[in-house]
């Protein structure tokens, strides 16, 4: 804008041209310029092109100063301008102002919308407008499907999933008024035009129904399971407090422990069940309607959440979902991803039949289809800070702005909880979640999404950025992609994707926390409680938590019982004390013999610094968890049990080379379970000893003159009271802290890392 400002007071032109970029296409961006134009007296026109929405204003000085300010003051309430350019232009005889057919233009790309909730316009008309009366599909301009039905860009109705359906003589007339809320709302339909909602029993019989929604609320009411076709995949819903029917969920979807999420119809109705405060409301009401992480009641079954203290909500946000929950009498559902454990979520009524027709009752489809599969985005609000677990609905394909360029990176993100990214100019487009790669289904939907979205942003690799892993299926993808390839450590990338997302030069030094559970270190071992300093280009490894034994490597992540042995013998040797092998007593003796003599004999050991082992140590000996039924479930049955009123910690000592003791941690638990002491005593007091010695080791490099600045990533400090709690130490050292924001602090944010620290790399060889 100061770039306007100068041209108008230098030439005070009757003519301007305007170019404006961001979330600015599917989100009523050219009938909002119309009406600002009309109403300050501006003749000209605004057309979407693939780069962006051009405008060409025609005016008295001080009406184009008035409706240039005017525009993002009154955007409409999803748009995101990034980027406003301005140059004199000539008059051509305008007489009127239009709205111009889309033109694809350049290789430049504009940011495609994601998917939106129902608007409260919406859910008005759906009770008051005679074609649209309960029509399960309605949207707007504001609201609606965005990305999940997009094929191409420029954003119009025939390059999206819409294509086959004609709009009937209402429709069209309200998609072609540009006073009309739907005014070139490409997904526009009503009940006379548009996708249909079918009910089938799980062998594929359609069943005629009558009322829908109220039907399959009698069903659910009934102790019935439900699949339900949402916005990017189906849903499998059933009445959260009937027990036997969640039960009967969990073992036919193959999912033992993890948690469920639950819908609620309201805040005051989810307020009965969960404490709130104005953040996580305001999370839960957004347009991206994620689910919420929230501290739960326990009024529901225990099976729901897996005997967590923590419930993830979410609210509707598909107009069918209102619908459901008007004649529901249970007060919540469960609403959870229709697949089967580790697999993409379904997205086609005949997969879902063949992979879940013995895990549903009945299966509601509709028939518009899905393109781009979005899974529910994963949120939590820690200290008024909203940390994204799982991005994808809602947030995908949302750019992140870069502080250089990253034009024709592509990053393939991790193993786990994947997500990759592309760079296009200065902007870093995350993809949707897409999962653990430990499938060919998976893996399959990485690489059909992979090609969408290269084809989607016309995007044309140069360079690969991956993991250093060599076993990683996305590192033998890359290899053999016969493009340059820059291998990135999972730690760097982890504290990188925080540097990108707040702009830091590349050349600025920071001390950065990895913490996690599994990352491949340049030693060859698994690292996972990094200290760095390092910045974009490079890193060094200050220090970390001492390296423990994995015994059975990958199998003591799935049963923590054996990193727990494995623990006390790095600690004790041969001669750990009946007072601690104890702990194992319920699991098998021979099992037990078998791990302590692999231990002795060096058998199938690998070494691993990852914190969250630790975390899985601390979980064993306390009998939280020796057998983790999805991941992370000790270090987070840990976080639940914790006592937040203690502030007491275990002493330890870091030795020269900046290596943790964990050996002192270990004995002081010991000594606390001989004594009787409470589980969440311990557990807060090692969580406390965590954040006091990891503070303690910073102090140390402060004598060195390190940075002042602290950036804390991976997957560990998705525990609240944790993250929490270093952020406030940091804080009282006068330390400035960076976390993740706009992408997951776990692995989902690494590819954002990856091809930042390509970026960076890419630049200092050009310099």
């Amino acid at each position: 804008m100061r770039f306007f400002d100068q041209i108008m007071v230098a030439d005070r032109p009757d003519a301007i041209q305007v170019h404006i970029t961001g979330l600015v296409q599917g989100v009523g961006f050219r009938p909002f310029i119309y009406r600002l134009a009309i109403k300050n007296q501006i003749t000209g026109w605004v057309k979407n092109t693939t780069n962006g929405v051009h405008i060409q204003a025609v005016g008295k000085w001080d009406h184009l100063n008035c409706f240039v300010r005017e525009i993002p003051r009154y955007a409409p309430p999803v748009a995101e301008i990034s980027n406003v350019e301005i140059i004199p232009s000539k008059t051509n005889g305008e007489q009127v102002f239009r709205i111009l057919t889309s033109s694809e233009s350049t290789n430049e790309i504009t940011e495609v919308s994601p998917d939106i909730a129902i608007c409260d316009d919406c859910l008005k008309d759906m009770q008051t407008q005679e074609h649209r009366i309960h029509y399960p599909l309605i949207n707007c301009t504001n609201c609606g499907p965005r990305f999940s039905i997009t094929k191409k860009i420029p954003y119009d109705r025939k390059q999206t999933t819409m294509s086959g359906f004609p709009m009937c003589d209402n429709c069209s007339a309200e998609y072609n008024n540009v006073n009309d809320r739907r005014f070139h709302a490409q997904p526009v339909a009503c009940n006379h035009c548009g996708p249909q909602y079918s009910l089938y029993s799980p062998q594929g019989k359609c069943i005629n129904s009558g009322n829908l929604p109220a039907k399959a609320a009698q069903l659910i009411d009934d102790g019935n399971i439900i699949a339900i076709k949402g916005t990017g995949g189906f849903h499998l819903a059933c009445d959260a407090l009937n027990m036997t029917t969640v039960n009967r969920l969990r073992s036919s979807k193959l999912r033992e422990g993890k948690p469920f999420a639950v819908m609620f119809p309201s805040l005051k109705t989810l307020g009965e069940f969960a404490h709130l405060n104005q953040s996580e409301e305001k999370l839960l009401r957004s347009w991206i309607r994620p689910i919420v992480l929230l501290r739960g009641k326990n009024k529901l079954p225990p099976t729901v959440n897996a005997g967590l203290s923590s419930l993830g909500a979410i609210l509707p946000y598909m107009p069918f979902h209102y619908l459901l929950f008007k004649h529901l009498k249970t007060k919540a559902i469960i609403f959870t991803s229709g697949n089967l454990s580790e697999e993409p979520v379904l997205i086609d009524r005949h997969q879902a039949i063949l992979k879940l027709g013995k895990v549903f009752d009945l299966l509601i489809d509709y028939n518009r289809d899905i393109y781009n599969r979005t899974d529910d985005s994963v949120v939590q609000a820690i200290d008024n800070r909203t940390q994204i677990i799982r991005r994808s609905r809602g947030y995908a394909p949302k750019p992140i702005r870069m502080a250089m360029n990253v034009d024709g990176i592509f990053a393939t993100g991790g193993e786990l909880k994947n997500c990759f990214c592309i760079g296009k100019g200065n902007m870093a487009i995350m993809s949707q979640h897409i999962g653990d790669l430990k499938n060919l289904e998976t893996f399959s939907f990485y690489d059909e999404s992979a090609r969408r979205t290269k084809d989607l942003f016309r995007f044309k690799t140069t360079t690969i950025a991956t993991d250093l892993h060599p076993d990683y299926l996305t590192t033998e993808w890359s290899k053999k992609q016969d493009k340059k390839l820059e291998f990135v450590q999972h730690h760097h990338a982890h504290i990188a994707s925080c540097l990108a997302e707040h702009r830091i030069d590349e050349n600025e030094d920071v001390i950065g926390l990895g913490f996690d559970g599994t990352g491949y270190g340049t030693d060859g071992c698994i690292w996972g409680s990094e200290i760095m300093l390092c910045n974009l280009k490079k890193f060094k490894r200050l220090g970390h938590f001492e390296y423990l034994p994995m015994p059975g490597g990958d199998k003591a992540v799935l049963e923590p019982w054996r990193m727990a042995l494995g623990c006390l013998f790095k600690v004790f040797g041969n001669n750990i004390p009946d007072s601690a092998l104890r702990f194992f007593n319920n699991i098998e003796r021979a099992n037990v013999e078998i791990v302590l003599t692999a231990l002795e004999n060096n058998i199938h050991i690998t070494q691993t610094s990852g914190i969250g082992r630790l975390f899985d140590v601390v979980s064993s000996l306390l009998g939280l968890c020796q057998y983790a039924s999805f991941e992370a479930e000790g270090p987070m049955q840990l976080e639940a049990s914790l006592d937040h009123k203690c502030r007491s910690y275990y002493e330890t000592s870091i030795d020269k080379n900046g290596i943790i003791l964990v050996g002192p941690i270990i004995k002081g638990i010991i000594n606390d379970l001989t004594k009787g002491a409470r589980v969440g005593l311990i557990s807060a007091r090692f969580h406390n000893t965590i954040i006091e010695t990891t503070a303690k080791a910073i102090v140390g490099y402060q004598a060195l003159h390190y940075p002042k600045i602290v950036v804390l990533s991976g997957g560990t400090f998705q525990n609240r009271y944790l993250l929490s709690g270093m952020i406030k130490k940091l804080g009282v050292m006068n330390m400035k802290v960076l976390t993740n924001q706009q992408v997951p602090v776990n692995d989902g944010g690494i590819a954002l890392g990856q091809l930042a620290v390509a970026a960076a790399r890419r630049k200092s060889l050009c310099v």
